[in-house]
């Protein structure tokens, strides 16, 4: 069994911009010390949604996942700031804000059983 986070979060409504956040979550050109850093606070899976501006991240973590523990050892991580602060520019955030600082926390308000 594993614990499941859903966030949300809005781009600059600008095509040059969002064509460059996608670029740099593709795999050729993501930052490996940043899939290395989510792995290593104990993230099993995470995947991000795209519609228009408006993103949608889905985390799968284990039972005994902490969020705010994980955050606050992620943010340590190597490049973990600078890779913030690099995408805050088209994600229209604060650059000296930590990833959980810009992602939303979204409510479930339906599950089927």
């Amino acid at each position: 069994m594993a614990k499941r986070y859903v966030q949300t979060l809005d781009l600059r409504d600008d095509p040059d911009m969002i064509r460059e956040y996608r670029k740099w979550h593709s795999k050729e050109f993501h930052w490996k010390e940043i899939r290395d850093g989510i792995k290593a606070v104990g993230i099993l899976e995470m995947e991000i949604y795209i519609l228009g501006t408006r993103l949608v991240m889905i985390v799968d973590a284990p039972d005994d996942f902490d969020w705010k523990v994980a955050m606050d050892k992620l943010a340590t991580m190597p490049r973990q700031a600078e890779w913030e602060a690099f995408v805050a520019k088209l994600q229209g955030c604060n650059p000296d804000a930590r990833s959980d600082e810009k992602w939303q926390m979204m409510e479930r308000m339906f599950y089927l059983y």
